[in-house]
């Protein structure tokens, strides 16, 4: 079985609402998951399975829609992609818990920060299916809009760091 990290989107920031991390692995368990664990409030789970990344999305994606009331967005990676993009980060002497992967299905279009909107001090990067942002004063007073990001979801540095390690040690 391989390991896979989940990420939900606007879990427990607004959005989507309130899940807690008991009923996202008790959720994961359910599926046939194993080695199931969830990591800070703001939904990552990593488990290992034998099913496919898309079959993997498919079936959390329907379970937490009929949790929530609502879509809720899940992006999958394996335990050796999530360590990669710890690895690509384009920005490695800059503040990690200020730069961020933004997480996308697929890749970005070569043009996609064309249409970036209230970029300050932000630095942006392509990467292979994240964007990599780094906010130069923080997120809290950023402006930045990224359309292609839309459907996305981030996680600072230290978090895919985290995620990457614990997927690894399964």
């Amino acid at each position: 079985m391989a390991s896979w990290i989940a990420l939900l989107r606007a879990v427990n920031v607004g959005g989507t609402g309130k899940l807690p991390m008991s009923e996202l692995k008790a959720t994961c368990e359910a599926l046939g998951f194993a080695s199931v664990k969830t990591y800070i409030a703001s939904g990552n789970v990593v488990f290992q399975s034998g099913k496919s990344e898309a079959a993997i999305k498919a079936a959390l994606e329907k379970r937490l829609e009929a949790y929530a009331g609502k879509p809720v967005g899940v992006l999958i990676r394996t335990a050796s992609e999530m360590a990669q993009v710890a690895a690509e980060n384009p920005f490695p002497k800059l503040a990690p818990n200020r730069t961020m992967a933004l997480f996308l299905d697929r890749a970005p279009a070569a043009d996609a920060l064309k249409d970036v909107r209230g970029q300050k001090d932000e630095k942006m990067y392509l990467g292979r299916r994240e964007i990599y942002i780094h906010y130069g004063e923080g997120m809290g007073t950023s402006k930045l809009v990224i359309p292609a990001a839309k459907a996305g979801t981030a996680r600072n540095m230290n978090t895919v760091a985290t995620l990457a390690k614990m997927a690894t040690e399964l």
